[in-house]
């Protein structure tokens, strides 16, 4: 029976190794993890994600052929086939710091492998990682090897969270990069018939190591520069009269464009698109394509222009000022159907308005009130490290509150702002809203969820992202 082992049980190890399980009914999988919470919440009725259709793929699974575990050493030196799935979160400091990845978990796991192994292994990059990671893998794997042969693959994950069970199971393409020798073409064979128990074999990418590598931070780095561009159209749409949906809707009617990632929102989030663009721009730097980089920045300043401006339409709106104001905040996950806060837009448009001393009552219905307390008062980047080695959060600010439901959210506020496009916000009673709210009652939609003109009809003043401007705001200027 071939066995894999997964170290890293988050949000890729988890989801992937179960539906590997479930796919292929031979292969025993170990996902594994030093945190001891992290691997009870994976055996037990709750688990530690928010996924649509992951609770079944697991419950099916677990106990037969999938297994969550903390004896992290034992099932390492059992597999035949590891995955690394552990964080690369960007460097705080030292060389690179704000753009290089840090591959100090990376490290860690590939020493403890070398440490652990009694037998050949092939050893798949899971995470995310810089090009040329494999190489300093393959380094430190050799020069302990003890006699062992190892062989390295990049298997990137192309999930989108959300979807990502229909992703795992209905993949665009599986994408798994080898060395060209006999021994790297056979580890990649190895992986590839695993992935062919389900995945047409059209839809499995072979490629080297670099290209896989690489074609993971291009996939990011397109989709989010898709998004800043619309974002950037946003502005200007404002600013003439132009509807954004109706230019997104025309442009990605012409077959070479399409219609994806066209949605103009207060900004993209997430745990990969900034990072892996930072990445991408530090490799850039250091191969001295300062051109390529500069390109490549352009995307991210046009996200923070964008939650900025968010935020200072929300301020120049109601006065120039939100100092003791109630302000709703209607979601906080960076999208909807995932719990996951990481990088989202919330964090940015949230402490922008408590730095003009608004008060906040948020509700998202996956959200725990505990990450958005540890979302406010962290530092940046400080997310991507494992939980227990996060700052632990001080109280946060007495002018955060959290409700139960977006009824109780918007009870006696000044604004609304809906800040993730969670379905449930579609079919808001908003006259009731309306009748509880201080008047003149506000809606900032940051998702282009609502229906404009029926929340006018009621009595609103809304401001729509990249929508014509209500008469109340065409005469507020706001900071570019």
């Amino acid at each position: 029976m071939v066995k894999i082992c997964c170290i890293g049980a988050g949000y890729v190890g988890g989801p992937t190794m179960a539906v590997i399980a479930s796919k292929c009914p031979t292969i025993e999988v170990v996902v594994v993890d030093i945190s001891v919470s992290k691997i009870l919440a994976w055996n037990s009725e709750q688990l530690p994600i928010y996924e649509p259709g992951l609770d079944d793929v697991v419950k099916q699974c677990r106990g037969k052929n999938l297994f969550f575990s903390t004896d992290v050493e034992r099932h390492v030196s059992e597999a035949d086939i590891i995955f690394v799935s552990v964080n690369t979160p960007t460097k705080t400091r030292g060389l690179g710091a704000g753009k290089a990845a840090d591959l100090t978990y990376w490290e860690s796991a590939a020493r403890m492998i070398a440490d652990v192994s009694k037998s050949d292994k092939i050893v798949v990059e899971k995470s995310t990682v810089p090009v040329k990671t494999a190489e300093a893998i393959e380094k430190i794997l050799i020069h302990n090897s003890k006699g062992i042969k190892y062989q390295i693959l990049s298997n990137p994950e192309f999930l989108a969270e959300g979807t990502a069970i229909k992703d795992l199971f209905n993949p665009d393409r599986v994408l798994i990069g080898g060395r060209e020798t006999p021994d790297g073409l056979k580890a990649v064979q190895a992986l590839k018939s695993v992935y062919a128990q389900w995945v047409p074999e059209e839809r499995i990418i072979t490629t080297n190591l670099w290209s896989a590598e690489l074609s993971k931070l291009a996939a990011n780095a397109l989709l989010a520069q898709r998004i800043s561009s619309i974002n950037a159209m946003s502005a200007l749409c404002e600013a003439t009269g132009a509807d954004v949906s109706q230019v997104s809707h025309a442009i990605g009617t012409d077959t070479r464009i399409g219609p994806k990632f066209l949605n103009a929102s207060v900004g993209f989030g997430g745990s990969c698109f900034q990072k892996d663009i930072l990445n991408l721009i530090y490799i850039c730097e250091c191969n001295g394509l300062n051109q390529a980089a500069s390109y490549w920045k352009q995307v991210i300043k046009v996200n923070d222009y964008q939650k900025n401006r968010f935020v200072n339409r929300v301020v120049s709106s109601m006065f120039n000022t939100v100092s003791g104001k109630k302000i709703a905040i209607l979601g906080f996950a960076f999208k909807k159907d995932t719990g996951d806060t990481r990088e989202t837009p919330a964090i940015s448009v949230c402490q922008g308005l408590l730095g003009d001393k608004a008060k906040l009552s948020i509700y998202d219905p996956q959200v725990t009130e505990d990450q958005i307390q540890r979302d406010l008062s962290m530092n940046k980047f400080d997310w991507d490290h494992p939980i227990h080695l996060q700052p632990v959060s001080p109280t946060a600010a007495k002018e955060v509150s959290f409700a139960w439901d977006p009824y109780e959210a918007t009870k006696d506020a000044h604004a609304v702002c809906i800040l993730t496009e969670w379905d449930e916000f579609k079919t808001l009673d908003f006259q009731r809203i309306f009748e509880q709210m201080q008047k003149p009652a506000f809606v900032f939609d940051g998702r282009n969820v609502v229906d404009v003109q029926k929340l006018r009809e009621i009595g609103f003043i809304v401001y729509s992202i990249g929508k014509p401007l209500d008469p109340w705001l065409k005469d507020m200027p706001v900071m570019a």
